[in-house]
């Protein structure tokens, strides 16, 4: 990052995105479910309904996270709704930790280290945040995932 792109978004000039932010968040003692709520201090709850999932991402990628408040979270889960066309970046991503999901609906293609694979509905992967990795919708239609990470990175 920059020191001229977090000047601009520091002025609202530019909206980050989640990863962007991820980088310029890693920098300071704060995650992402810290960024996105106000009230880190609410107790526990076990349940969450649709409009308490806090939305991470945007139109073509929604990020909805499960339990952004939820004090020492060790896990990230997402709802998450890929519009067709739309990836998680340009570049590859990788971080420390595991990541695991289902697809639920659609196609994505995931690219993980050297390997890329289509999965469609019912099919799940499992691997290694530390390898580079990416997904991107190739299908048509909106493309639906369950997903779960350690440690909890947003």
């Amino acid at each position: 990052m920059t020191n001229g792109l977090i000047s601009l978004i520091e002025q609202n000039r530019v909206s980050p995105s989640v990863s962007s932010l991820k980088k310029v968040l890693d920098g300071v003692p704060m995650s992402l479910a810290e960024f996105f709520t106000l009230d880190m201090s609410a107790a526990p709850q076990a349940f969450f309904g649709v409009h308490e999932l806090i939305e991470l991402g945007n139109a073509e990628l929604s990020l909805r996270l499960v339990a952004a408040q939820r004090p020492g979270r060790q896990l990230t889960v997402l709802h998450e709704r890929y519009a067709a066309g739309a990836a998680t970046a340009e570049e590859m991503l990788a971080h420390r930790g595991e990541e695991a999901g289902v697809v639920v609906r659609g196609r994505i293609e995931l690219m993980v280290g050297g390997a890329t694979r289509v999965l469609g509905p019912g099919e799940a992967y499992y691997f290694s945040s530390q390898l580079p990795h990416r997904f991107r919708n190739v299908g048509r239609e909106v493309c639906e995932i369950i997903s779960a990470s350690t440690p909890a990175t947003f």
